[in-house]
């Protein structure tokens, strides 16, 4: 059999990516797909989730062991099937590629052929620029796009704010609680 995928970007308006792949493929080879059809390098760790239909997270498919214990379920791209997932047309993925800032393309599986295969994936339809495949944060840009925090008296809403006003006589109820001069300090 083989799915069909559609990837959109909520960064890039006429951003979309069509890929077919065999049903047999893992999701290793699904990611490998949409790095060489949107340009990316291979080098930046990425991760697919199951979603449900309201795009919430459900499984995650990382691409390399990320968990250790035994109790917890790991699913891995490279000994990972796609039919162990995709059970439905309209299947809904995500796919994070920037790990740092969680910028994803939201996949859904339009379209299965039973009766075909696919030896390689293809991407059977490209419009649009892909977004960045990583942001890069420098001092400039941090300060350009940030917005300004003014630390005047003011600052926490109160401009009448007297810091005397927080002195011990100024709590109640705290009778009984112990001397802190009484607290062994000796560790």
């Amino acid at each position: 059999m083989i799915y069909k995928f559609r990837l959109l970007s909520d960064e890039v308006d006429n951003f979309t990516r069509e890929i077919a792949i065999s049903s047999e493929a893992t999701f290793l080879d699904l990611h490998n797909a949409i790095l060489e059809c949107v340009n990316y390098s291979k080098d930046q760790i990425s991760s697919f989730f199951i979603c449900n239909d309201e795009w919430e997270k459900e499984t995650e498919i990382t691409l390399i062991e990320m968990d250790s214990s035994p109790e917890v379920d790991s699913w891995i791209m490279e000994r990972t099937k796609l039919n162990e997932f995709i059970e439905d047309e309209g299947q809904k993925l995500i796919y994070i590629f920037d790990n740092l800032t969680e910028r994803a393309f939201f996949i859904e599986v339009f379209q299965f052929i039973p009766g075909k295969d696919l030896a390689k994936a293809k991407c059977i339809l490209s419009e649009g620029d892909a977004p960045v495949q990583t942001m890069e944060f420098d001092d400039s840009t941090i300060n350009e796009t940030s917005p300004k925090i003014n630390l005047d008296d003011d600052f926490y809403g109160d401009q009448d704010f007297d810091m005397d006003e927080l002195d011990a006589d100024g709590f109640t109820g705290l009778d009984n609680i112990a001397d802190p001069s009484s607290f062994n300090t000796d560790l």
